[in-house]
């Protein structure tokens, strides 16, 4: 039934062992949208999700109130399911909840640098660094993603580490908004070399420099994606 969720048989056994159909449906179409591949403000209907999925609608169904639940998608009765656009106004108020949140990470894990320097996070940059490179911004992104993710994840509380990802997913719709048109590779190559020197921080215990290069970084993104959309409401076509 769901054998087009995966192109193992064998796989798709040992999902279905450890994971509803649901979730499996919600954790495709989630993916699906956080690599740009569902865009911000396109509809999602129930009927040709579930024909390409290998699926019934009622998991497609149950999928749309997980995404929703997450901030994904937004429902509009009559109307259907959309993914969120995120505007200029949401993602500035997201920023500063995303900032107070990742000072806290860096400032527990700058107590702890040894549990970070054993987490293979250079191994993550150098692949990182090697795509922004080459320009491409899928990988690089999804790599520097993992990054800031796997930092969350080391502080070992979980309800920061929800509050963290859903944050996360909400400024990456808007982050595909602002790249939808323009693309800046230098954007990449800036990131990967704020991580690297943030992780240079934690790894030396040096607490208030780690707090200053996340609040530096962060507030450059921010400034970086308002630009690029900005630039690109303001180009012809």
């Amino acid at each position: 039934m769901n054998k087009r969720l995966s192109a193992q048989p064998t796989a798709s056994i040992e999902l279905l062992q450890s994971h509803s159909l649901p979730s499996l449906v919600q954790r495709h179409l989630e993916n699906m949208i956080l690599a740009g591949q569902l865009i911000p403000g396109s509809k999602l209907t129930e009927i040709p999700l579930a024909g390409q999925l290998g699926v019934s609608r009622g998991p497609v169904r149950e999928a749309f109130r997980g995404l929703e639940e997450k901030g994904l998608v937004r429902v509009e009765r009559n109307r259907g399911v959309f993914v969120r656009t995120i505007t200029s106004a949401e993602a500035d108020d997201i920023y500063e909840v995303r900032q107070a949140i990742e000072e806290l990470i860096v400032r527990k894990l700058a107590a702890a640098p040894d549990r970070v320097m054993e987490a293979g996070l250079e191994e993550v940059l150098a692949k990182a660094g090697k795509f922004a490179e080459k320009g491409d911004f899928a990988r690089c992104h999804a790599l520097n993603i993992e990054f800031h993710d796997r930092l969350a994840a080391l502080t070992g509380n979980a309800a920061l580490l929800d509050h963290y990802r859903r944050l996360a997913n909400e400024l990456s719709l808007f982050r595909h908004r602002a790249h939808a048109k323009i693309r800046d590779a230098s954007s990449l190559r800036a990131s990967v070399a704020d991580h690297r020197a943030l992780l240079a921080a934690i790894a030396a215990g040096d607490r208030r420099l780690a707090v200053r290069l996340i609040r530096e970084h962060l507030e450059a993104s921010r400034a970086r994606l308002q630009r690029l959309l900005a630039d690109r409401e303001d180009s012809p076509g």
